[in-house]
């Protein structure tokens, strides 16, 4: 990409679209292309293609989805299934008709199989049952990941897949039950310290394993790889290589939040895939590797949250 590379971020309000905004400006590009859905509605076919076919973008970030944690997409099914499906559709069909340089679609780690050899490499994808809660989500993202796939196989489109692991970081969605794990317990724990209580419930057992990356640094791989001179493989990982127990991620949550109670599991609550951790090994061979340790993130983010 040159400076002035006309680049479409799509879900620029996003907790992806966001980080890679600053990652792009901060990186001097300045023909940044942010449109929010009062501007353009990603649902509406034909109004996809107008901006496509005006805006002429060069380069595409497809961070615009439907996301939420497991509650969300186990409560939200038809939501998570249709409205992904069809965003992506509209954009895939809007990036072939008003050829580009290149796509990136940005996948996730929750489309691997539930039971999936760990740490999960990209031929693991579709090799066993999904897990349930996020099932309708998973398969809405497993069937963009073919889109961008098959249209790159026909027609030459460079159309290409990135997987990054569960993210976190600013501007994320710290919604009490419909939010992702760090930003929801970030959330939960803070109003628990404000009210002086004794005790705090973590969602789960607590003994599921994930793995985290500050969304700053999957920003700067996406564009490592937008700027990357060879070939890309068709599907790159985007991870730490390291996981966590999410009873000791709660831990290191309560310390930086400063709430002084106990922590308590509720079972009740559906754990889903008790192990997750990405192989990294393509995009550490391309040249990429994190800047920001998980201890670091989770700080930089309880005190921006603390901030508001």
């Amino acid at each position: 990409m040159n400076k002035d590379s006309r680049i479409l971020v799509l879900g620029s309000r996003g907790l992806g679209g966001s980080a890679l905004v600053r990652e792009l400006e901060t990186q001097g590009y300045y023909n940044i292309l942010t449109p929010v859905r009062e501007e353009l509605d990603l649902m509406i076919q034909a109004d996809v293609e107008t901006y496509f076919a005006s805006k002429k973008p060069e380069y595409v970030f497809m961070a615009a989805a439907k996301v939420g944690g497991i509650y969300a997409n186990n409560e939200y099914r038809a939501d998570f299934i249709y409205q992904n499906l069809t965003i992506q559709n509209n954009i895939f069909g809007a990036s072939w008709k008003y050829p580009l340089k290149r796509l990136l679609f940005l996948g996730s780690s929750c489309i691997y199989p539930k039971e999936c050899p760990q740490p999960m490499k990209e031929e693991y994808l579709l090799t066993g049952p999904l897990e349930p809660t996020n099932e309708p989500y998973a398969i809405a993202k497993i069937a963009g990941l073919k889109t961008a796939e098959s249209f790159r196989r026909q027609y030459g489109s460079p159309f290409f897949i990135v997987m990054p692991t569960n993210l976190y970081g600013p501007n994320d969605n710290f919604h009490p039950e419909n939010s992702h794990v760090i930003p929801g317990l970030i959330a939960r724990m803070t109003e628990a310290k404000k009210r002086g209580d004794k005790t705090f419930k973590v969602w789960g057992s607590g003994r599921p394993r994930r793995e985290f990356l500050y969304v700053d640094d999957m920003s700067r791989a996406c564009i490592y790889l937008m700027n990357y001179k060879g070939e890309l493989p068709d599907i790159i990982n985007i991870g730490t290589g390291e996981d966590i127990e999410i009873s000791q991620l709660a831990l290191i949550i309560k310390e930086a939040v400063g709430f002084e109670g106990n922590l308590e599991f509720d079972s009740s609550k559906p754990d889903g895939t008790m192990l997750k951790s990405l192989d990294g090994s393509k995009i550490r061979k391309l040249g990429w590797k994190p800047e920001v340790s998980l201890h670091q993130g989770l700080e930089t983010v309880v005190n921006l949250y603390e901030s508001f």
